[in-house]
């Protein structure tokens, strides 16, 4: 005859219930400073494959043959870790932030309007931005924007209906925001430096407004957040908000450094061809992004390139969630049709930025939106845009087939998790 045993709760550890219902101040800055450190695990996943599928670069290190062979040929397997990995790190980052506002909503803290208000637009921004990055994965695929009961999820959306969604909630928060006094109540990351109270933390939430509606094709709305955000002309190109790491303690690395090597072997993450092959004379993005692969051509699965990616110089370097040199693209953009002069203008910042002087070309406007994308092509790489922008102004053809039987795989697939088949 066995034993039962009840389960035995770890009297030293928190639980979800006992966070989500009366809460002390203590608990809710644990969480709030908890949320902004769970949205640094797992970023190589997103970034790695979104851009393999952009083909900034490629993963030849031969380490596993998926990254040569599913990502560019497909079909992406929906229980793999290619589709799931990403996937569940961004609804982590949901959940958090779901848990983060239950909890605030529920304390025993006994919060004034002003500080509840805080951290709700606090997190209901970094829900939204991992809403969107996650949406844009999924694209047609659909995501579930309601996942805050887990008994009763909420119904897979289209891409328009999550982006609408994602932007009453950015919405929300910039309210939730303009209400919430001078300070935080909890402490934020030297990555959030500049953007740490809630008055600076609305830029970042408007800038994030800007994007959204970037995607939605609405360049009125875009031009209108850009105003509020911390869109600067004159200002550093790689001002925003970031994702920072740290090699002691319980801190983290950012993976998305690749060791440069002076041989055939290393990480050998490389930059698709096209890239440098594309790229105008004199461009300092190629030669502070990109390093020659010494002692020759790497070669893998029928794929070959001379560059490594070294957009991360260390693994401690900074991943900007967002910064001015897109604010100034998106600028560029959305005034394309309505003021060309305006448009030039961000496009020379940008250009003369890189080392490649002003802008000489037409000014009607499928020259200039060529132009505008040639830009982001090289002032983002590797920062997860190329993919998207090719889907989005229907230029997806445009991305190179380099092998027989490579394909181009405009969306994520719905995990096996969340289908059951």
């Amino acid at each position: 005859m066995c034993c039962e045993l009840d389960e035995v709760t770890n009297p030293n550890a928190a639980t979800i219930d006992s966070v989500q219902n009366g809460a002390t101040q203590a608990d809710i800055q644990l969480l709030a400073v908890g949320l902004e450190s769970v949205m640094r695990n797992d970023l190589e996943y997103h970034y790695d494959t979104v851009s393999i599928l952009g083909r900034d670069y490629y993963d030849l290190t031969s380490v596993d043959p998926r990254y040569t062979g599913e990502l560019l040929k497909g079909p992406l397997d929906n229980n793999g870790f290619l589709t799931t990995r990403a996937y569940a790190a961004w609804y982590k980052i949901i959940k958090a932030a779901n848990v983060l506002i239950e909890a605030v909503e529920n304390s025993a803290a006994g919060f004034d309007d002003e500080v509840k208000n805080s951290y709700y637009g606090y997190a209901k921004t970094i829900k939204a931005y991992a809403l969107l990055m996650v949406a844009n994965r999924q694209y047609t695929n659909g995501i579930r924007l309601e996942v805050s009961d887990p008994n009763n999820l909420g119904p897979i959306v289209d891409y328009a209906d999550a982006l609408a969604g994602i932007k009453t909630m950015l919405e929300e928060a910039a309210t939730n925001l303009s209400t919430a006094g001078d300070s935080f109540d909890f402490s934020l990351s030297s990555g959030y430096d500049g953007f740490n109270t809630p008055e600076t933390f609305m830029q970042f939430n408007k800038a994030l407004q800007a994007r959204l509606a970037l995607y939605q094709n609405d360049k009125t709305a875009a031009l209108t957040a850009l105003s509020d955000s911390f869109f600067d002309m004159d200002g550093d190109l790689w001002n925003g908000p970031a994702h920072v790491f740290g090699a002691t303690g319980n801190d983290i690395l950012n993976n998305q450094f690749h060791i440069l090597v002076n041989s055939g072997i290393g990480d050998a993450f490389m930059v698709h061809p096209s890239w440098v092959n594309d790229a105008e004379s004199g461009d300092t993005r190629v030669s502070s992004k990109s390093q020659l692969f010494e002692p020759g051509t790497r070669t893998f699965d029928g794929l070959t390139s001379d560059y490594q990616v070294a957009l991360y110089k260390s693994n401690v370097d900074p991943v900007y969630l967002i910064r001015n040199e897109e604010l100034l693209l998106i600028y560029a953009e959305a005034q394309i049709g309505t003021d060309a002069n305006a448009a030039v203008e961000a496009i020379n910042v940008i250009r003369n930025a890189a080392g490649i002087g002003n802008y000489t070309g037409a000014t009607d406007d499928a020259s200039l939106l060529d132009e505008v994308l040639k830009q982001r092509r090289y002032s983002l790489f590797a920062e997860g845009h190329r993919w998207v922008d090719l889907r989005r102004l229907n230029r997806f053809n445009e991305i190179p087939l380099d092998r027989p039987g490579d394909d181009r795989i405009d969306a994520f697939p719905t995990p096996f998790t969340e289908t059951g088949f």
